[in-house]
Formats: structure tokens, C-alpha cells, sequence
């Protein structure tokens, strides 16, 4: 399972034109599941997610967590988080779950955010074509994998 971390200040998502989730201060999630991607996986990269220490303390140092921010989430599944370009450049996908095996996980991983924090968790529609208008604050945009319920 992997994910990209950006830290915003803002992040609207669309879809057709039409505000579907906007979140305030916090992280929007691109998540990418694989077909051995198990729930133990989405429960530690969950918790990965909202502990991490990416906002600024008092000092200016990155030490705070998402919940001690009041932090938010939007999180937009992203098959294309597993494109393999080995072979030229047309990446193929094969390596990404298919939507069956897919979706329940990537319900189970939201699931496991909005038991880990407080505040607003938002998402965008599985399989949709969405737009993403965000304001990366830093910039700070971090990239975690999880296989076999360890973060690598």
C-alpha cells in the first residue's frame, strides 16, 4: 500500500465541475492499494498518517501531528501510485488492485483515519475523474509504503 502525504494549507476536490470535499489545514492522502495489500496494512499506514510529526511547533520545528493541529484529511484513492514505467513510456498498471479487491480496502483504510482522529475526514469518489486544487504548505509532501504490516 502506498500513499502520498502533502501537508495543505487547503484542498478542494471536484468532480463534473461541482465541489465534492474541501478540507482546511491538514493532509490530502493519494492511496494506491496492490493486490496483497491486507487490512493490517491500511490500519498501520493509517496510523503512520495521522502521527506523523509535520507541523510546526511553537519553535518552527516539525514536530507536531495532525490531531495536535487540529489537523484535517481528504483522502482520493490513486490507482496510478503503482504505474510501472520499466518499459517505455506508457506506464502499465499492473501492479495496482483491481476495483473489487480495491475499494473495500480503501474503505477499511478511511475507516481506520476517522477512528484515529477528531477532526474532518473527507474523500473523493472511487474510480472517479476528479480534480484536485490544494495548497501544499512547505512544500512538505512525503512518501510512505507499507508491505507485510511494516512501513518500508
Amino acid at each position: 500500500m502506498r500513499a502520498i502525504v502533502q501537508r495543505v494549507k487547503s484542498s478542494t476536490l471536484s468532480i463534473d465541475g461541482e465541489e465534492y470535499s474541501k478540507i482546511d489545514k491538514g493532509f490530502m492522502v493519494l492511496i494506491g492499494i496492490t493486490p496483497t495489500d491486507t487490512e493490517n496494512d491500511a490500519k498501520v499506514l493509517a496510523e503512520k498518517i495521522v502521527n506523523l510529526r509535520v507541523f510546526e511547533d511553537e519553535n518552527e520545528k516539525m514536530n507536531l501531528a495532525l490531531n495536535a493541529v487540529d489537523g484535517e484529511l481528504q483522502i482520493v484513492s490513486q490507482f496510478t501510485l503503482y504505474a510501472d514505467c520499466h518499459h517505455g513510456n506508457r506506464p502499465a498498471f499492473v501492479d495496482a488492485a483491481r476495483p473489487e479487491q480495491a475499494i473495500p480496502l480503501y474503505e477499511k483504510f478511511v475507516e481506520y483515519c476517522k477512528g484515529l482522529t477528531k477532526n474532518k475526514v473527507v474523500t473523493g469518489v472511487f474510480g472517479a475523474y476528479m480534480q484536485i486544487d490544494l495548497v501544499n504548505d512547505g512544500p512538505v509532501t512525503i512518501f510512505l509504503e507499507v508491505k507485510d504490516g511494516k512501513v518500508l
